[in-house]
């Protein structure tokens, strides 16, 4: 199955597809009117659709009916994470973490942070592809990135509240022992330096639980998608 984007897609009414979508369905996929194809609007639902009118710049389709598709949990992680140096690492990131299954994911702004600035847009748009490719019909959104200490006061993470950090002397248990299933969660990786001692205290005072990632030593990029993993592997028992 091949899936398209659309943010307008609604039952019963003729939606135009945007010029990057109606390229790939006219011009690459060579498909002509009365084709059908499959379209979600990035918010869960899926529309199974025929071409109406077959334009490589404005594809319009009509809606034919609304399937239900299972790549989605009901159970959403928010991942808040710092950037990694290398941007390409983020990006790496971004695509693996929307195929197996995130909600959003927030860029923090930390103590150690070697980087502070990524640019949203194209992390969006990998996770568009992501999205797509991996049949998935929720996309998630990728929060500018903000201040840890301010995101952490804003009250923004709801559920099970996570925080994976390395400080020796620290009581953590092991992140299996603490996700619990069939709950929302939001879970902090830090930079490459790790989190400072103010930071995780803070977090704690937020009432995030501290936890271990294992004995060895992960990347941020490692640490977060086997987060993200842990997350979708013990909600897809429930």
């Amino acid at each position: 199955m091949q899936l398209f984007y659309s943010p307008d897609i609604a039952p019963g009414a003729f939606c135009t597809l945007d010029p990057e979508e109606s390229r790939h369905a006219v011009r690459v996929l060579r498909k002509r009117k009365g084709d059908e194809l499959h379209l979600t609007d990035g918010r869960g639902m899926l529309h199974h659709c025929r071409i109406v009118v077959a334009d490589d710049r404005a594809c319009v389709v009509e809606p034919v009916g609304q399937d239900s598709f299972l790549s989605n949990s009901p159970f959403s992680i928010h991942l808040a994470v710092a950037p990694t140096k290398n941007p390409s690492r983020m990006e790496w990131l971004v695509e693996k973490a929307v195929e197996i299954g995130v909600g959003a994911i927030t860029l923090l702004q930390c103590d150690h942070s070697e980087r502070t600035f990524l640019k949203t847009e194209r992390l969006q748009k990998i996770a568009l592809s992501a999205m797509k490719q991996s049949l998935r019909t929720l996309l998630p959104t990728i929060h500018e990135a903000t201040g840890l200490r301010e995101w952490l006061q804003s009250g923004v993470s709801t559920g099970q509240r996570i925080i994976a950090h390395c400080e020796a002397g620290c009581p953590r248990q092991p992140l299996a022992a603490t996700l619990q299933p069939g709950l929302d969660t939001t879970i902090l990786i830090g930079p490459e330096g790790d989190f400072s001692s103010e930071e995780i205290a803070l977090a704690l005072k937020c009432g995030f639980l501290p936890v271990s990632l294992g004995s060895s030593r992960l990347r941020t990029e490692t640490a977060a998608l086997y987060a993200v993993a842990a997350f979708n592997l013990i909600n897809d028992r429930t």
